[in-house]
């Protein structure tokens, strides 16, 4: 396992990489999501490179290592997607197979979504493909739920206010450890977010003081996160979520297509995004008709391949192995 900077267009990027040994071996990319780094997906770096693929965990646009462009433009799914096609163009690959977590969750569905001819099969974890609607901007839409069912404001629109950043900076470690414990499993379910808060009261004042550590983050892995966040800030990780009206405008090109791609779904049972994209994971197979699998760990939470290393590492190679045989 080795971390390098590859350029590409217009970016540097850094990337947790194992199996690069054999040219021959399948690429398999890892996207993390928020608050989160390549070096998230240490554990499955270590075992599908160990069952014969070529892995690469990037720093995504904005955090750790990577470049960190400046203006939510910079940051539109298409962005995102586009640094993904660049990877697997600079390693000379003629297909990955693509698997996101949270906001990478996303990027991966998108990733299949516009370029099916490059990534020739997905696994979403936690986060569920959620189709363009049309019938306006996704954070109207939050909004206008929120409001109708009286929970508060969702975080994702309070991430919207172009200073929201600052709020997370100002303690890089208090900030990180209370949203690692809010959206644990291990973290009892009175104290879980549900990621809606009520009015006037901000993200880290919702989560208890008193917020732990999870039980599978050490205090040397919880102080990698801390270096990179203290270094890099959070104004580019956040710009992931304001540009998602801008998201909107631009793939209106997608509209009601579908991913056809073999994919595969992995939720916590208690993982907090199912409170608002539980309707999407529920219709998941209309816009997937080819997901294999949607399967739904008892007891965890929203950082599934941390909190379950090992079961999330048996379901992928078991869905890679899939692919491998239907070709």
């Amino acid at each position: 396992m080795r971390t390098r900077l590859i350029k590409t267009d217009g970016l540097v990027q850094q990337v947790l990489e194992a199996g690069h040994e054999d040219p021959n071996a399948p690429l398999v990319l890892l996207i993390h999501g928020f608050p989160e780094l390549g070096l998230s997906w240490r554990a499955q770096v270590e075992a599908l490179s160990q069952g014969g693929y070529h892995v690469l965990a990037p720093d995504m646009r904005g955090y750790g290592g990577t470049d960190k462009p400046r203006g939510v433009e910079a940051y539109s799914i298409l962005h995102l997607v586009g640094d993904m096609v660049d990877l697997v163009r600079a390693l000379e690959k003629p297909s990955c197979i693509v698997v996101g977590h949270d906001w990478g969750g996303p990027v991966a569905w998108h990733c299949a979504l516009l370029r099916p001819d490059l990534f020739t099969a997905v696994a979403g974890l936690s986060v569920p493909f959620q189709p363009r609607r049309p019938k306006g901007p996704p954070t109207q839409a939050m909004a206008a739920i929120s409001e109708r069912a009286g929970l508060g404001d969702l975080y994702i629109n309070r991430f919207q206010a172009p200073d929201a950043h600052l709020a997370l900076e100002a303690d890089p470690v208090t900030t990180l450890r209370k949203l690692f414990w809010a959206f644990d499993g291990a973290t009892p379910a009175a104290k879980r977010s549900t990621g809606f808060m009520p009015r006037g009261v901000s993200l880290l004042d919702s989560v208890d003081d008193a917020a732990t550590l999870p039980p599978w983050m050490s205090e040397a892995h919880f102080a990698e996160y801390v270096e990179a966040f203290a270094a890099g800030g959070f104004d580019g990780p956040l710009n992931w979520y304001r540009a998602l009206d801008l998201n909107w405008s631009l793939t209106a090109f997608a509209q009601n297509q579908r991913i056809l791609q073999p994919a595969l779904f992995i939720v916590g049972e208690d993982d907090p995004v199912r409170h608002y994209a539980g309707a999407a994971e529920a219709g998941l197979k209309d816009w997937v008709p080819n997901l294999t699998r949607s399967v739904v760990v008892p007891g965890a939470g929203h950082w599934i391949q941390q909190e379950r290393a090992d079961t999330v590492n048996d379901l992928l190679l078991e869905f890679l192995a899939q692919i491998a045989k239907a070709r």
